[in-house]
């Protein structure tokens, strides 16, 4: 049997855009705990650290959806040199207001525009789609674009920590800020995969967000996946410390990406008979089901166990998600729609990480999980009442298809 990843880099230049992405993806990881962990070190100042990452990923939560709107009314390599320029000028400036000792007010001023980083993965996305729209090899692709996320995320972090820690404070950020350079530069600058630019039709200015009431639903489900994996970080931290063993805390949320990046590959390798929107049920009630099992975790092995467990159903649903997207949103604004659900999953996860400290400082690592239990909950929910309205829009681009078929026969 044919490899399916194969087949996908069969085309001309997706190696290419494929390797620039995952050098440009890598600074989203890197940045926020580059920024704790940097300010932490020169100012002693946890709070303070944590404000300031905060305003960093609020302001991208805000600006990486508009970098992608502009992307698809302008095209990629117009827009992503000029973004990407901003932030890392914003990143230089907040390392230069740190290395001089600046008042801490500048700190959280330069946060801001280096908040202006472009969404590669959404870019990324957007390119498979335009090379594999209405074929399964799409469905491979997204799997491969999830699992390379997982990759990120897992590396990213670490090193930022590794060079802040062990190099000099600002290592971190600084290598967040090169990278980003470097591979938004190789990303723009490969123009025979770009999706062409699409003007805004008459009528259909603001965000997609508000027009689109499938891919608000989207956004609000991975939002909900968001705050289990925040809340599965801070509740493994405290588990792993009131058992006296903090450092196994890595072992555990190792173990939640491997569950995710296997099911990913595995899911991708499918060709699936069902409509997108029923799998997409049953991937978030597999989510909520498997956040129970960390209610009665005993020890860091049987934790690292439920939470692999639970990392099986990730991949798929952020796979899900983004099929049901494409589906949901006019091309037009593709990349757009992309990022809103996948800032969707960033401000998720910060609410995820904020409500599940509290819940630890009152009820102990058990108020931890019990906020995955709620979020798993909640995501099911979620999907389950939505089911008519996303059925309508899987039904309405097939018919499209179908009409665009026929118009070409």
């Amino acid at each position: 049997m044919p490899n399916p990843y194969a087949r996908i880099f069969a085309a001309p230049g997706a190696k290419g855009f494929t390797a620039a992405s995952l050098i440009g993806r890598m600074p989203v990881a890197m940045a926020n705990i580059g920024i704790i962990t940097m300010l932490s070190i020169t100012e002693g100042d946890y709070a303070l650290a944590g404000a300031v990452a905060a305003t960093f990923t609020l302001s991208m939560a805000v600006i990486a959806p508009q970098i992608s709107r502009l992307a698809d009314r302008l095209g990629q390599h117009r827009v992503l040199p000029a973004a990407a320029g901003a932030g890392v000028a914003g990143l230089g400036l907040l390392l230069l207001a740190v290395r001089f000792d600046l008042p801490a007010w500048t700190f959280f001023a330069f946060a801001v525009p280096a908040g202006a980083m472009p969404n590669m993965s959404a870019m990324a996305r957007a390119r498979w789609t335009e090379l594999y729209r209405g074929t399964p090899r799409l469905h491979t692709a997204y799997s491969f674009e999830s699992v390379a996320d997982e990759i990120a995320f897992i590396t990213g972090p670490a090193l930022s920590v590794v060079l802040s820690t062990m190099a000099f404070a600002q290592g971190g950020p600084l290598a967040a800020a090169v990278l980003l350079a470097v591979g938004v530069l190789l990303f723009a600058a490969q123009r025979s995969t770009e999706p062409p630019a699409r003007p805004a039709a008459a009528g259909t200015g603001g965000a997609v967000l508000l027009r689109s009431a499938p891919l608000a639903v989207l956004a609000l489900t991975l939002l909900a996946g968001g705050v289990i994996v925040g809340a599965v970080d801070v509740a493994a931290v405290a588990f792993a410390e009131s058992l006296g063993v903090p450092g196994a805390t890595g072992i555990v949320l190792s173990a939640y990406a491997l569950g995710s990046a296997a099911s990913g590959l595995a899911f991708g390798a499918l060709n699936l008979p069902w409509r997108p929107h029923l799998v997409l049920l049953a991937a978030v009630t597999g989510t909520g089901l498997t956040t129970l099992p960390l209610l009665v975790a005993g020890n860091i092995w049987a934790l690292s166990a439920a939470v692999l467990l639970a990392g099986v159903f990730f991949a798929p649903t952020m796979i899900l998600v983004m099929t049901l997207i494409e589906k949901a949103v006019p091309a037009s604004s593709l990349t757009e729609g992309m990022t809103w659900a996948l800032t969707g999953l960033t401000v998720g996860t910060a609410i995820g990480t904020f409500t599940a400290g509290l819940a630890v400082e009152r009820a102990g690592t058990a108020g931890g999980f019990a906020v995955t239990v709620a979020a798993g909950a909640l995501i099911v929910l979620i999907v389950l009442l939505s089911l008519r309205l996303l059925g309508r829009s899987v039904r309405a681009a097939e018919e499209e298809g179908a009409r665009h078929a026929g118009a070409v026969g």
